[in-house]
């Protein structure tokens, strides 16, 4: 069982811990594998486009496939993001851009359509399930079928200052959520993710798409067929 956490920021936060106390209930440490945002992925994407073309040619490619790589490898995906001004934190929101070339719009990953992920994020106050969807929204358009989200008002600054009747709290949500994460050894996508993928389909089709080079990949896909990606052989 390997799990990907990516945390949307750099300090080891109460979300962030949350985060750890999750992967930890799935997992051992030799199967989880961490990265921090910004620190691994410290650009802005310049919507120059280049990577409809060829993923290639994104300028910061190098350092998003080192990521993105660990992340189609993975089973589990676990998505932290501190609560900033009612929305996820900018190094998450700068990662999502920087990989919309993985929604089903353009070319979606085969790989995503059968794992499963975990968004969390933490407030002092309000905001924490707003900034949650931020992110769950990317990874449904990524095409994920499996997607849990956990966003809690915590009524502190940091996690050692969170109240023991929290933290208490916490423990019992994370061990629901692990179980329920175990419980389903395979996940199959829903109607949601079917309905949206025949939409984008029926663009590509129409070439009502991004340009000749995402029809080209759909079509190798055997997608504007009778191919599926969540069709397991």
């Amino acid at each position: 069982m390997k799990i990907v956490m990516i945390n949307g920021q750099n300090h080891k936060g109460s979300t962030y811990n949350i985060g750890r106390l999750l992967a930890n209930k799935i997992g051992s440490d030799k199967d989880i594998v961490e990265f921090f945002l910004p620190k691994d992925l410290n650009h802005f994407c310049l919507g120059c486009y280049t990577c409809i073309e060829d993923d290639t040619k994104c300028p910061f490619y190098e350092e998003k496939n080192r990521i993105m790589k660990e992340v189609e490898e993975a089973d589990i995906l676990i998505f932290t993001t501190p609560t900033y001004c009612l929305r996820a934190s900018a190094p998450m929101k700068n990662f999502i851009d920087l990989t919309f070339n993985y929604w089903m719009s353009h070319r979606p990953r085969k790989c995503m359509f059968n794992k499963k992920a975990v968004v969390i994020s933490t407030a002092a106050g309000s905001g924490a399930k707003k900034a949650v969807k931020d992110v769950s929204d990317a990874l449904f358009y990524w095409g994920i079928p499996c997607i849990v989200e956990y966003g809690i008002c915590i009524q502190a600054m940091n996690w050692d200052g969170v109240s023991k009747k929290k933290k208490q709290k916490i423990e019992k949500d994370t061990i629901r959520i692990a179980q329920r994460l175990s419980r389903k050894k395979r996940v199959k996508a829903g109607i949601k993710t079917k309905a949206m993928f025949s939409l984008m389909r029926m663009m590509q089709k129409a070439d009502l798409g991004s340009g000749e080079a995402d029809k080209s990949y759909w079509e190798k896909s055997g997608w504007l067929g009778k191919e599926r990606p969540w069709r397991m052989k």
